[in-house]
């Protein structure tokens, strides 16, 4: 009885800890995310120290695009043609972002989503852990970012 108590309680505990995706929050997606660490099936982890692409979600109406820009030493970000139209799809509890290019279709589920975190998980059951990013002017010339 005591062990059915404690399996209880872990799951519970389990359960609370994942964040729910609702609605509002798929604005917080919108902006540069770079990629901090990927963490596979098994456990294994892949850290990014520097990064030579970001990604760019430009999202409104649950539809929108995902590019690779390269941010400048000036702050600026130059935009690569490489991009993915991009769908967010509700179903129930979950939350994912639909992927179609001319070429491939795929989904991940977005696993948490804040201000300056974003995690998502593949169906090979990768997660890829981002933060938020901004331009960096690493010219000093006193020139303000946008």
């Amino acid at each position: 009885m005591k062990n059915t108590f404690i399996v209880l309680f872990c799951s519970l505990l389990f359960v609370s800890c994942k964040q729910e995706v609702k609605p509002a929050d798929i604005a917080k997606l919108n902006g540069y995310w770079e990629i901090e660490k990927v963490v596979f099936e098994k456990g294994e982890e892949k850290e990014y120290k520097m990064n030579e692409t970001f990604d760019f979600f430009e999202i409104k109406n649950n539809k929108g695009v995902r590019t690779k820009v390269m941010p400048q030493f000036d702050g600026t970000f130059l935009t690569t043609d490489t991009f993915e139209n991009v769908s967010v799809r509700f179903a129930g509890e979950q939350v994912f972002l639909d992927y179609k290019t001319k070429y491939a279709k795929w989904s991940e589920e977005i696993i948490s989503l804040s201000d300056d975190k974003l995690v998502v998980k593949n169906p090979q059951k990768i997660e890829y852990h981002y933060k938020k990013a901004g331009p960096v002017n690493l010219l000093n010339d006193g020139e303000k970012t946008k």
